[in-house]
């Protein structure tokens, strides 16, 4: 196993969750351009017809659009071989229209796990569990 190879994967990784945290789309979308296969295998929740980055660079638009003060926290994360796995609370207010809900004003804090595979220093593949049970939940989409 390769150590160095398992920090940088880490660290690239990582990029995305501080462009994710700036609140900025452009700044999003530029960083997917820089560290994310054109044709990444996108294994997640996601209800939409694109495919690789641009699916990526979807999701991040419409959750900027709902909660605009989104703030994904890394609460572990593993790196062995070619794949990182992270596990990550996230917390936003609902401001803009999520999964035709519209705005609720409502603050959510939910979990997600994420194993993401590296190829060339670069993610080739992301497999995501949201829990987007206690997320509607939470937006009052789904009683208590």
């Amino acid at each position: 196993m390769s150590t160095a190879r398992a920090t940088s994967n880490k660290a690239t990784f990582s990029r995305l969750h501080d462009a994710v945290n700036s609140g900025d789309a452009e700044l999003i979308a530029k960083t997917i351009d820089e560290i994310v296969e054109p044709d990444v295998l996108f294994h997640a929740p996601v209800p939409m017809d694109a495919t690789g980055a641009q699916a990526l660079k979807q999701v991040w638009a419409v959750l900027l659009r709902a909660f605009p003060d989104i703030h994904v926290a890394v609460e572990d994360a593993i790196a062995e071989e070619d794949k990182v796995v992270f596990r990550n609370t996230v917390t936003g207010t609902h401001q803009g229209e999520f999964r035709g809900l519209p705005p609720t004003g409502k603050r959510v804090t939910y979990n997600e796990i994420f194993i993401v595979r590296f190829a060339g220093g670069r993610i080739a593949e992301i497999w995501g569990v949201v829990d987007v049970f206690s997320q509607m939940q939470q937006l009052g989409a789904i009683p208590t």
